[in-house]
Formats: structure tokens, sequence, C-alpha cells
């Protein structure tokens, strides 16, 4: 009995010494299932009431030899009881199936983490592939981490031994050993990934007991193995939140249900033609399966049919959407000049990824705002508006479809790799929170006995005329129109003045007034950030405002046209700092069009910023101005030790400072 107490009561210290957040990452070679691993990790933390956020980070190769460091595939996810605004900075734990797995993810590891390794992948032949010249486990290089390394693999195929398989089939389900482990280190509980494996595994039952006898084996594992050294189990508190519906989602599905839901209070139909490409295509996929909401779906032979077909549905009187990434946008700019010579409402969605032409397919940039601005032959300008996160997302995706009926004009939505792949909860929304905005089809003449298909509204919108209406014959095409009558006229007069009546529409575009995110409205420094850097501009902020700095942030929605308040409230900053994980597109949109002196911050590895990198970005505009905690604010990033300032690939490059 007092073995028991004293056992009782060490578990009770160490669940009071849990941290409000932690952050693990599983890395495998891309066979080894780390992304439905994290996914299923994802699900049970979501269930256990965490906050939290993903970063699945895979290869472009379909499959990469097996075992070699290009074919490494990562799941990261930061879940605590408290808000969490990013995958986070470096892993308190990393999973390590092979040893290019580790060698890729070990210099993002923090100081002091803990390495979960499976022995029976470091076989000499495997070392050879990840390029070590000894075994890592042995030869004391892993000195300033924990280490707890065991056959994970001789351990699960002895699990699933009583089902037959043989040993290639039995080490598929490693993953699910090693999310057992995961599960009893984490408090979690087992039987909503139980259920889930016997639904997926619905047609073959002997799939599904295996994969759940080596879910149990892993947490067995842990329960009850007299393991001395590193592994604890760790209760993480549930987060404080609003009461209501939650649901985990990706970018992708929160894109998905927002074009469903702008389109229902828009009152039309929805039409979407897309092509498969990542990391966009999931859009088409999770669409596929709406078609109950008057959802059509349309795989096309190639990009350009794909955003034609989309135009051709809204001009037949539906919500057309297509959705590419940055060489598939590229292919699409001439029917975007279509949709925007014929004023026809279309939503386009571009997931960015990194680098021009195929580039990075599977990682993330910002890399595409010059493309969506400007990015068209003639004088084009389009709306263009950006998700900040997953749960986001859906927000936008109503937006764009508003602005896209209400103004007859494409609209661009920009989000990127990291918002379409990575995961976070999302409190559902009441549908009776938002305001209609229904279209309007012209139904008869709208000038007397005349009919003046391209007279305009207030807003600059000209009226929307579904083919086949009795007596409202009319041209349409990419050719120059008359700015009434909508027959051909490309005289010079004409065409001056439908030039500056498409740009005034777009210009005059009601759009909110930009509003600080955190801090004062004026300062010494903004932080100015669009798309994907909110959560770790976010972090860095309010790391630095604990410290008595002066400096707040700004994150920008309607990148195109910009909010009207935008230049007074920037031009009430000493300084402007804009990250970007491009070479600084959007600080030559806001020099262009405020005349602010604002400066980049840039990264293109095709990785997100970490918080530690902005943090210290910020402090350069501190230097000697000590912090609340009697310390001096770090001048530079190069000043952090790689501990403290996330994995440093030497891809951060100040522009302007």
């Amino acid at each position: 009995m007092a073995t028991l107490a004293a056992e009782q009561s060490a578990e009770s210290q160490v669940q009071e010494a849990a941290p409000e957040a932690v952050v693990v990452r599983f890395a495998g070679d891309s066979g080894d299932g780390m992304q439905l691993t994290g996914g299923q990790f994802t699900l049970s933390t979501a269930l256990a009431g965490n906050d939290l956020a993903t970063f699945p980070d895979f290869p472009a190769e379909i499959r990469a030899p097996q075992g070699t460091l290009f074919g490494v595939s990562a799941f990261q996810i930061n879940f605590g009881s408290t808000e969490i605004d990013t995958a986070g900075d470096t892993p308190d734990v990393l999973v390590a199936m092979n040893p290019a797995a580790l060698k890729v993810n070990l210099a993002a590891l923090k100081r002091g983490g803990l390495i979960i390794a499976d022995t029976g992948e470091f076989t000499q032949r495997n070392l050879d592939k990840a390029k070590y010249t000894s075994n890592p486990i042995e030869d004391g290089s892993l000195a300033k981490w924990d280490v707890l390394a065991f056959d994970i693999s001789a351990l699960t195929v002895e699990a699933v031994k009583p089902f037959g398989l043989g040993n290639k089939d039995a080490l598929r389900c490693k993953n699910m050993w090693t999310l057992g482990l995961a599960l009893w280190m984490f408090d979690r509980d087992r039987q909503p990934i139980v259920d889930w494996l016997k639904a997926k595994f619905k047609g073959k039952p002997e799939i599904a007991e295996a994969n759940i006898a080596a879910l149990n084996a892993g947490h067995a594992y842990g329960e009850t193995a007299e393991l001395s050294g590193p592994l604890r189990k760790l209760t993480i508190a549930p987060v404080e939140s609003e009461p209501g519906l939650y649901r985990t989602i990706t970018g992708a599905e929160s894109v998905s249900l927002g074009l469903v839901a702008g389109a229902q209070l828009a009152d039309l139909p929805m039409f979407f033609g897309g092509y498969p490409i990542t990391p966009a295509s999931a859009i088409l996929h999770h669409l596929a399966r709406l078609k109950e909401f008057g959802v059509t779906t349309f795989q096309a032979e190639d990009e350009i049919a794909a955003i034609c077909s989309a135009i051709g549905a809204s001009y037949a009187g539906q919500l057309g959407v297509t959705s590419s990434s940055g060489p598939g946008i590229a292919l699409k700019t001439e029917a975007m000049g279509l949709a925007i010579m014929t004023e026809l409402p279309l939503v386009i969605v571009n997931s960015q990824r990194g680098g021009p032409s195929t580039g990075l397919p599977t990682k993330t940039e910002q890399s595409d705002l010059y493309q969506a601005v400007y990015g068209r032959n003639g004088d084009a300008p389009m709306p263009v508006i950006a998700a900040r996160s997953p749960a986001d997302a859906f927000e936008v995706a109503i937006e764009a479809c508003r602005i896209a009926v209400q103004y007859m004009t494409p609209v661009m939505l920009l989000t990127d790799g990291y918002i379409a792949n990575a995961a976070e909860p999302w409190k559902v929304p009441d549908p009776a929170s938002y305001a209609p905005f229904p279209a309007t089809f012209l139904t008869e003449k709208n000038a007397g006995e005349r009919l003046l298909p391209y007279k305009r509204d207030a807003k600059g919108a000209r009226a929307w005329i579904k083919p086949g209406t009795p007596g409202l014959m009319h041209r349409i095409g990419g050719i120059e129109k008359h700015a009434e009558t909508g027959n051909i006229d490309y005289s010079p007069s004409n065409h001056q003045a439908m030039t500056d009546a498409r740009k005034a529409k777009i210009d005059n575009i009601v759009v909110p007034d930009q509003e600080v995110c955190l801090g004062e409205d004026t300062g010494r420094l903004a932080v100015v950030g669009w798309g994907s850097t909110f959560g770790p501009i976010h972090q860095a902020v309010r790391r630095a405002r604990r410290k008595g700095l002066p400096v707040s942030h700004v994150h920008v929605r309607h990148v195109w046209p910009l909010p009207k308040n935008l230049g007074a409230l920037l031009a009430g900053f000493d300084r402007v700092l804009v990250p970007e994980m491009n070479t600084g597109q959007f600080k030559t949109v806001l020099r262009d069009q405020f005349l602010i002196d604002a400066e980049s911050l840039t990264k293109t590895s095709g990785q997100p910023f970490s918080i530690a990198e902005l943090e210290a970005a910020i402090g350069t505009y501190f230097d000697g101005i000590p912090d609340n905690e009697g310390g001096e604010v770090p001048a530079n990033p190069a000043q952090l030790p790689v501990a403290e300032s996330g994995y440093d690939d030497g891809s951060l490059k100040a522009v302007n400072p």
C-alpha cells in the first residue's frame, strides 16, 4: 500500500508539473503512415479538449526510396491548455521511426527534448542511406537529448502475430503501436481510434483487429514496462473555451464549407471546376461529397478547361468556383481576364506553394501575391483576400462569394500549403448569424424599350442576365463592349470609359476598416502580416509586449483593395516590419499604395516562420531596452541559440533593415 501511495504521489507531482503546451513531431518514411498517425493523435487531442495546431510536412515524391533523407514524412502537433496559434517552434518530443527521420528532424528538437527511436530500423543499411557514419543511438552524439530507444518493429510483429500477417503487413501496423504509446504518454482515450479502425477496415476485419492489437500493445508498453529515464505520463488540462459545438478542421475543409455556405447565402447553386494539383486538390475532394447542397463538381482535363467551365457556369446563373496552386493559376490567367472583361462572378482559390514552376509542391510559401494582385495582361483589377488560419478560411470563403456576387467580379482567395493541410479546432458557427446576400438577375429590359446589359448600379456592378431570358438576348465575350449596350465597341473613348469603370468598381469595394490585432493604434513598431503568418506574428508580438516593448500586430485580410484606413493607421507607427514567406511582395504593395517605408523580413525555405525568429527580429528595433525580466532584448536572430530560435537553415533574410 505504501508503494502504491508513493507511486500515486509521484504521478500527481508529474501531472501538477505538466506544461501548458507540448509539441510532438512524428517522423518516418513516407510509407510509415506518419500523416495518419498524426491525424488520429489530433483527433484524440481534440476530444480531450485541448487547443491545438498541426503542421503536416511530407515530400513531393510519390514514393521516395525507402529510408532516404528526401523520403522523410513528418507531422507536428502543438497542443495544450492555453491558446495555441502555431504548430510550435521546437518539438518537445520527436518520434523517429528510422535513421533518416532522426537526421532530418533532429536540428529542430529542443535541447533536453525526448527522442523515441525504433532501434529495429537502425540497421547498417539504413544508417548508410541516412549518411550516418556511426549509429547515433550508440555513439554519444545524442547526449544533449533524452533518448528512449527500443525495437518498435519487433514489438509490433509480436503484437500482431495471432492474426497471421506476413512480416511486411505486420510492420505496417507499427504506426498504430507508436500511436498507442503516444496516447498513453498524454493520457488519451483509445476508443475513438479503435472505432475509426473498425470503420476504416470494415471489409477486412482481420486488418482492423491487427491494428487495434498494435495500438493496445503500444499503450500497454507505456503502462506496464519498467522504464527508467525520460518517459512520463502527462495530463494536459483542457483549454477554457466558449460553449458550443467544436470540430477539428483543415484549411481545405474550411474553404470548401465556406464556399458552400457562401453559395447558400447568395441563394445560388455552385459549380466547381478543378484540376488536381498539390495542395489544392483536397478542395475538389471535399466538395465532391457535398452534392446535397447544390454543388456540382467537375474534374477537367486541364487548368484552362477548369476555369473556363466555371466561367460558363457563372454565365448560366450559378456561382462558378475554381481552385489551383501557383503553376495552375498561371495557366488560368487568360481566362481570369475573360471573367474580368465579361464581369461575371467567380471565386478563384489559390493554395500557394513554394517556388516557381514545379518548385516545392508540398511546401508552403506566400510568393503568389504579385501574381494575384498584378499578374494579368491589360488593366485587369481583381479583389484579393487572404485567410490567416484553417478556421479563418471559412469566413474568408464566404467573403469571397459575397464580393463576387455583389460586385459581379472574379475574386482570388489566397491560402497556402500550411493552411490547406494544417488543422485546428473550429467552433461551428450559427448559420443564422450570417446576413444573406441573395443574387439578383435582370428579368426585363432596364431602359424602357432597350436593354442595357452593362448599365451599372450604385456599386458599379453590371446586371446579371441568365441566358435564355425572354427579350434579354445580348452579346458577351472577351472583346471590348460598349459601356451600356454591350455591342462590340473598341473606340478609344469607350475603351477608356470601360477601363475606368472596371477599375473604379474594384477600388470602391467596401471592405471593413483595418483593426489592430494586438497592441495600440500607434507606437514604436507595427508588425504587419497577411495570410498564414498570423500565428507566429501574434505570439511573437505577445511575448515582446510582455517585456514592455511598444509593438503592435496588424494583420490584413483584404489584400486588394486595401482597407481605406490602413495608410493612416500605419503612419501612426515609427517603423513597420512586414514578415513574409516570399522576397518582400506585400511590403512593395504597402510602399506603393501608402508611401510607407515598410521593411521586410523574408523567408523562403518552404517552412513557416517560427515564433522565436520573429521575436528576435522585433528585438532589433529595441536594442538596449531592458525587458521586464531584467535582461536585454536580443539584437538579432543570430544571437539566439539554435535550441531557442528554432531550426536555423540560413533562410531568414532581413531586407532594408
